[in-house]
């Protein structure tokens, strides 16, 4: 297993490796001609990394007590303002926007713990779609199966590859309908989407002001839970380590089952069933009120409305510059009449309501995250209509947590050197802690094997 933050922090109390070594290792990869960095980050912070490594190395040497993020490196995605910068969210058409005048509240949140910003990651313009493709900037390949040259998952794919290539110990993205999940499951990793409200977005570019969240992508649930509070301003406190005896889990049988390939289905399944041994109340529940929500998002949803009103003058100005894929998805939201905006939003309010009576007497729900590997990108580079399938396939099971505003996380369930799959669990709304506490209860059975 990768090394999480926890194993980190220890080596560097211990002093068996130094802020310095852990940025130069990161760099290295980065930066090499050889590797995926040139296609994963689209700034790198070489030499503001080095100083600030330098500078925590003197003060943990003097034994002053630090945050456990001191002097790890950490990506951020590039929708995140940065002081002095342009915050470009994959694009070309913001290279002539103003600086950011100030940082966004979680790069400002990750500074104050001494994290080190490694680089600013690459990912689908403007975070619309869910494959991770960039034509502007490139594409990194998936670390599993580089050869055949695989999507690594969107949009946050250069955040998921700068962990999986050690160019970062852990990254943070945003998901509007599965941005951190999808990559995560689809690269290997953990990604915790929270309750939309949680992290503040402040300083975050918007794709869509209803749906967008702020999350991790790191090795390990625990990693997770300290860059969620960590983002938040909290203390940072270690997760309860609880039985999974006892636990409830409901595996919704609408939908979200549907168009699995034989890996997927065969992890998810054995995966269910180390579950049910270890004492887990497995419950198969219709969740037909998922059936609903397609029906709501039928113009669009809250992404292509909210995203046109964002991008409307960048698009009217300069859609020669714009993602052909992304164009169309944006071009969408004119379509949405102010009444039809109004219904959808009452649709909403409805269906989460009627979901909250369904799962309240569950710990979680659970499902694949994605129900296919990782596509092959090639294919999908050369056909709109298999861009656009795959795309609505990967969202389908991660955008119903973001349409309800549910907490979610996606725990890998394969082994090393398999196909990487990913399991969703998903918490009620608010619930955020007890989900991390639910989900490194399942970690903990799913690594046994």
């Amino acid at each position: 297993m990768a090394k999480t933050l926890q194993d980190i922090r220890l080596q560097l109390q211990r002093g068996e490796v130094t802020s310095e070594q852990l940025v130069e290792e990161a760099l290295a990869s980065a930066l090499s001609s050889e590797g995926q960095g040139g296609k994963t980050f689209i700034k790198v912070y070489d030499n503001q990394a080095m100083v600030q490594a330098k500078a925590i190395d003197q003060v943990r040497k003097s034994g002053v007590e630090l945050h456990p993020l001191a002097g790890i490196p950490i990506s951020i995605k590039d929708l995140f303002d940065v002081a002095g910068e342009i915050t470009l969210s994959g694009s070309l058409v913001r290279r002539k926007s103003a600086p950011a005048k100030s940082d966004a509240h979680i790069v400002s949140k990750l500074r104050a713990a001494g994290a080190i910003l490694i680089g600013r990651t690459n990912m689908t313009e403007f975070a619309f779609s869910g494959l991770g493709i960039n034509p502007h900037y490139g594409t990194p390949l998936n670390p599993w199966d580089r050869k055949t040259g695989r999507i690594p998952g969107g949009s946050s794919s250069g955040a998921a590859i700068s962990v999986t290539d050690n160019m970062a110990a852990a990254a943070i993205g945003t998901d509007t309908g599965g941005s951190v999940r999808i990559p995560s499951a689809l690269c290997g990793l953990t990604g915790f989407k929270p309750t939309a409200v949680r992290v503040s977005k402040e300083g975050a570019f918007p794709l869509s002001t209803t749906l967008d969240s702020i999350g991790p992508l790191a090795n390990s649930v625990s990693c997770c839970s300290i860059l969620d509070q960590t983002m938040r301003g909290a203390a940072v406190n270690a997760l309860l380590d609880k039985p999974v005896d006892g636990l409830t889990l409901a595996i919704p049988q609408t939908i979200v089952l549907d168009d699995m390939d034989r890996t997927v289905a065969t992890k998810f399944e054995n995966v269910v069933k180390r579950l049910s041994e270890s004492g887990v109340r497995i419950v198969e529940h219709p969740c037909s009120i998922l059936s609903q929500i397609p029906l709501a998002n039928s113009k669009g949803g809250f992404a292509a409305v909210e995203a046109f009103h964002t991008l409307r003058d960048l698009l009217e100005k300069d859609e020669s510059n714009f993602d052909p894929r992304v164009a169309v998805r944006v071009r969408r939201g004119a379509e949405m009449l102010g009444v039809e905006y109004l219904e959808l939003l009452d649709a909403t309010a409805n269906i989460r309501k009627e979901a909250d009576e369904i799962t309240r007497n569950y710990d979680a729900l659970i499902m694949p995250t994605v129900p296919t590997i990782a596509p092959i990108l090639d294919h999908l580079e050369k056909s709109d209509t298999a861009y656009h399938e795959n795309n609505l396939l990967m969202l389908r099971n991660c955008s119903f947590g973001n349409f309800l505003d549910r907490c979610a996380i996606s725990l890998p369930i394969h082994q090393l050197g398999e196909a990487p799959v990913g399991m969703m669990v998903m918490g009620n709304t608010g619930e955020d802690e007890k989900l991390l506490e639910v989900a490194n209860s399942i970690e903990r059975v799913v690594l046994k094997v």
